[in-house]
Formats: structure tokens, C-alpha cells, sequence
């Protein structure tokens, strides 16, 4: 009988595929959301109705927990308005959040913690974001709990909010502008990175350990763009941006309304490569038993 799992974010393109993965497996779940709609599953999984910034229902989640539980938070902002050293969204949902559940389960005496960053988190890092999600690294690491934190760089998968967000571009638009064209990242399975999270239950060895999840191929953002569109069945003409008209664009971003496509702080955070640093193992493969899938997989 496996012990309970509190996923926090579980409603979330990533979390619905550990859920999958941990309800294949028998683990009983509790997901909090902040609005139930009635449509939610029975057992094994117990929804609860909150917000997990509030204390008290954060600390209720974990007394249902028990000591004996895992604590998933998957819980992360793609964007926010300027701040220094980030602003408000970010510092709750990356930084006050994360310190709240550290808290909280120390009191109350879970102590496994899964932890999502990302790859290039970095408390000095040039964008709010990295910042934010190297803080909230920090506090995990320098706490007294058994974690394991995830760093993956972009996720791909078949209901993702990247790759979709480009191919639907290029069906409404005959040519894609598009600014850090050669920003290059190492794009990762949403499959993969579930299934990771949950064989790391199973390994002790995972314990208060960092993995960067990245997939086989390196990509520039072009090359991305490029795929997204092919698989739209629309190929379109990438036009790079230099600099300061990538800024410019998405400044004016910034200002519309809807939801937003690029921010300068997503431009901040492409100044860094989104890539394993040399030499680093490839981690899914030597750690947790698991073939990269390519992004062509998405066109299977």
C-alpha cells in the first residue's frame, strides 16, 4: 500500500500526467484546486477546494497527507510585471509558496518533497523568473527535508502551451517575427518528465539530489518555431528580430490584452542557453531508466 501524495499544481499540463501515472500505480492523491466543478475523479484521488497560499488549508492538505506522504509541487508563473529582484506573481507563487510548504511540512512531519524548477534557475540570473525559481531552489535546498528538485528545460507534449501557441500562430499569420530566434533550448517529453517524478518515489538514491530533465536534441527557438508550424501544416517563414525590435515586440505584448504571448522577461531569460551544460549526463537515461523521446514523437 503506497503512502499519500499531496500533488500541488496537479490540475496543470504536467500534473494531469503524473496523475495519470500515480493513479496506474495505486498511489491514493490529493489534489487541492481552488474552484471544484464537479466533474472531478473519485477515488484514488481526493480533490479539495482552497488555495494552497492560504496556511491553514495548505497545513490541513498535509495532516491528510500524514508523515508518512509525498509532498509533488509543480506550482510555477511564466510571467509577471517588473520587480526587483521579480515581481509579486512570481515571489508567490515561486518564492512565499515554496517557503510556506518547506514550513509546513516541517512542523507537521512530512518529509519528502518533490520539487519542479527549471533549468537555468538561478538566483542571480538575468531574468525574473530564473531569479524567482532560484530562490525557490535555494530555500529547498538549504532545508532539512528529504527533496529532490527537477530542473527541465521547455515541455513538450501534446496538450503544451508552447509548441500549440506556435502552430496556432502560424495558421493566422503568412510569416512568424520572431525575436531570439537563435535561443536554443533542449526541449523535453512531458511523458518523460512525469514518469521521472514518479520512479523517483521509488529511489532513495533521489534524496536531496537535483536533475536537469532535457530531451536528445538541442533546437533553436527558429527551429522550434519552424516544427510548430509543420505540424500546423503551415510552414511559414521565420524573419528574426534583432534586439531591439525583439523588445520593442514584446513590450507591445506586454499592453495587449489576452493572454500573453512573449514578455522581456521571457527575452532575459533566453540570453542563457536552455541546454545541459557540457559534459553533464543525460539523467533520464543513467538515473531513472528512461529513453529521451525526440519532439518528431509529438507527429506519431
Amino acid at each position: 500500500m503506497h503512502a499519500p501524495v499531496l500533488l500541488i499544481g496537479g490540475s496543470g499540463f504536467v500534473g494531469r500526467a503524473i496523475t495519470a501515472r500515480l493513479v496506474a500505480q495505486g498511489y491514493p492523491l490529493i489534489i487541492p484546486t481552488r474552484r471544484l466543478t464537479g466533474q472531478e475523479q473519485g477515488p484514488p484521488i481526493r480533490w479539495r477546494e482552497g488555495s494552497v497560499h492560504e496556511p491553514r488549508f495548505l497545513e490541513a492538505l498535509l495532516l491528510e497527507t500524514g508523515a508518512s506522504g509525498t509532498v509533488i509541487n509543480l506550482v510555477g508563473v511564466l510571467h509577471d510585471k517588473p520587480g526587483n529582484p521579480y515581481g509579486p506573481q512570481f515571489k508567490a507563487a515561486h518564492v512565499t509558496l515554496v517557503a510556506q510548504i518547506i514550513q509546513s511540512m516541517q512542523m507537521l512531519g512530512t518529509r519528502r518533497l518533490l520539487h519542479m524548477s527549471a533549468l537555468g534557475a538561478d538566483c542571480a540570473g538575468l531574468s525574473m523568473y530564473q531569479r524567482s525559481k532560484g530562490e525557490g531552489e535555494r530555500l529547498v535546498r538549504t532545508s532539512s527535508l528529504d527533496w529532490t528538485i527537477f530542473r527541465p528545460s521547455v515541455i513538450f507534449g501534446a496538450q503544451d502551451n508552447f509548441i500549440n501557441l506556435f502552430s496556432k500562430l502560424a495558421r493566422r499569420f503568412p510569416f512568424l517575427p520572431l525575436a531570439r530566434a537563435d535561443g536554443r533550448f533542449q526541449p523535453v517529453s512531458v511523458d518523460n518528465v512525469a514518469e521521472a517524478m514518479v520512479r523517483a518515489l521509488a529511489l532513495p538514491q533521489t534524496l536531496r539530489q537535483s536533475y536537469d530533465l532535457v530531451g536528445p536534441e538541442v533546437l533553436t527557438l527558429a527551429q522550434l518555431v519552424r516544427f510548430a508550424a509543420r505540424r500546423a501544416g503551415h510552414d511559414r517563414p521565420i524573419v528574426p528580430l534583432p534586439a531591439w525590435l525583439g523588445s520593442l515586440q514584446a513590450l507591445l505584448f506586454e499592453h495587449l490584452p489576452g493572454p500573453l504571448l512573449m514578455s522581456r522577461d521571457n527575452l532575459d531569460s533566453m540570453r542563457v542557453d536552455n541546454v545541459l551544460p557540457e559534459g553533464a549526463p543525460q539523467v533520464l537515461d543513467t538515473v531513472f531508466g528512461i529513453r529521451p523521446e525526440p519532439l518528431e514523437s509529438l507527429l506519431k
